[in-house]
């Protein structure tokens, strides 16, 4: 992970953790063990720092969904 896709991947946990009004640690933790992470943000990140932040928190609640992860 470089430094720009961590900076993204950071400030996803943290808008995340505005909208579901939980903590960050409480997200990073749902975001790696659901591989959202390592599978979807940093791999993708040339994509999706291109897009809404509001874009982004979606696709990772359907992520996390898909994967049976409450929000």
């Amino acid at each position: 992970m470089d430094r720009d896709s961590m900076a993204f991947v950071v400030y996803m946990i943290h808008r995340c953790a505005d909208q579901w009004d939980i903590s960050p640690a409480a997200v990073y933790r749902k975001l790696k063990a659901s591989g959202c992470i390592d599978t979807y943000l940093v791999p993708h990140y040339g994509v999706l720092h291109t897009q809404s932040s509001a874009y982004v928190l979606e696709d990772i609640e359907q992520y996390l969904k898909n994967r049976g992860i409450a929000v």
